[in-house]
């Protein structure tokens, strides 16, 4: 039903009027509205959801309604998935947007960040997810990350995600189900969205604690080459999302105190940073810990191979004793002791074991066998 009302939309559009010239160009050097991208669109009044026939019309909706009532509340929300350049220049001639932030959306793999143009911000969220695997090999991620954009204006909330993970239908649809909530405009929904993203972090960093957890439980007990390549893994994916989370500190802290931000949201705002801050000192703290592991685990791996060599090299002096007597007694000379003797042979083995076992006993008593 939504793309067939954005065809019309399309249809209608005095963008989408071209000449037998202009259709020869190819489309995306052309600014389209979005039809494949977009997950979801609304008009919010009074925090509930107003039927609308497009994006444009939508807005031009909440203006008016802004227009006629200062505490109208209107506002329009319109959420992406990795968009193509065309539809996103589409949204910034429709929204206003900057072309800088533009760029930024497009091109994604940005770093966290809070930006300001005019009376609308941008802010980039990077998303992490955890990716549970039967088993592992040397080349699966454990940390999945994505990003999620967000313009934010007075009438508007324009999202933009990249990645399959941390979609953001759960808080458009806990926000519907609550009007309160969506009541809050633009900033609610910005508040709701930096929550969700902040919350899927602690969910990640407990799990990844209880994997350190598990490493660190077996490091003592048998320490092999693939033990450290799982451990190392995980320090790799922990310096992953260390870039990931840490970053963000710095915009969320001062987020309230923007002037966009309205003065009843900045304690929300306040809030998400506290939880931030909690997982990021989780996150610092394991990947210390991650590093401690990873370096027990090689001194462990050097102390079992120093062990091993002892021992072979205790057995190789244990043999090397019947292995001279052997050799003098097979130099093939007539006259050498005990050579003609009956008691010879036995004396000559007797001799041999009695050595062996005093080297034995040696070793063992000194801790190499």
């Amino acid at each position: 039903m939504r793309s067939s009302t954005l065809f019309r939309r399309i249809n209608r559009h005095p963008l989408q009027t071209r000449t037998a010239l202009q259709l020869a160009e190819p489309v995306r050097d052309m600014c389209v509205p979005p039809v494949a991208s977009i997950v979801e669109y609304g008009a919010y009044v009074q925090g509930k959801k107003v039927a609308t026939t497009g994006i444009d019309d939508a807005l031009s909706l909440v203006r008016e309604r802004n227009k006629e009532s200062d505490g109208a509340n209107a506002f329009v929300w319109v959420g992406l998935h990795e968009p193509e350049a065309p539809e996103v220049e589409w949204l910034s001639e429709v929204f206003g947007l900057h072309p800088l932030a533009v760029e930024d959306a497009v091109k994604a793999h940005q770093r966290p960040k809070v930006e300001r143009y005019g009376e609308s911000l941008f802010m980039v969220l990077k998303t992490i997810a955890y990716l549970d695997h039967d088993e592992l090999t040397a080349t699966s991620e454990i940390i999945a990350t994505g990003e999620i954009m967000v313009f934010l204006g007075p009438d508007f909330v324009v999202t933009v995600r990249h990645g399959d993970h941390c979609p953001l239908t759960v808080v458009r649809e806990r926000l519907e189900d609550k009007p309160k909530l969506m009541n809050r405009g633009p900033a609610g929904v910005l508040h709701a969205i930096s929550d969700h993203v902040v919350d899927q972090y602690l969910q990640v960093a407990d799990l990844m604690q209880l994997e350190l957890e598990e490493v660190e439980a077996t490091v003592f007990a048998d320490v092999s080459s693939r033990d450290i390549n799982r451990i190392y893994q995980l320090k790799r994916e922990m310096l992953d999302m260390k870039r990931a989370i840490t970053p963000l500190q710095s915009p969320m802290a001062a987020l309230p105190q923007r002037r966009v931000i309205p003065s009843d949201m900045r304690e929300y705002f306040r809030d998400v940073g506290d939880h931030l801050s909690r997982v990021c000192e989780q996150v610092e703290s394991s990947n210390e810990l991650c590093s401690s592991i990873l370096q027990a685990a090689l001194a462990r791996s050097n102390a079992l191979a120093n062990e091993d060599m002892r021992k072979i090299s205790s057995w190789v002096a244990i043999l090397a004793v019947p292995t001279m007597i052997a050799g003098i007694y097979g130099m093939n000379f007539d006259f050498m002791p005990e050579l003609h003797s009956v008691w010879g042979y036995p004396a000559v083995l007797a001799v041999m074991v009695t050595a062996c076992v005093f080297l034995h006993r040696g070793f063992r008593r000194n801790g190499w066998l």
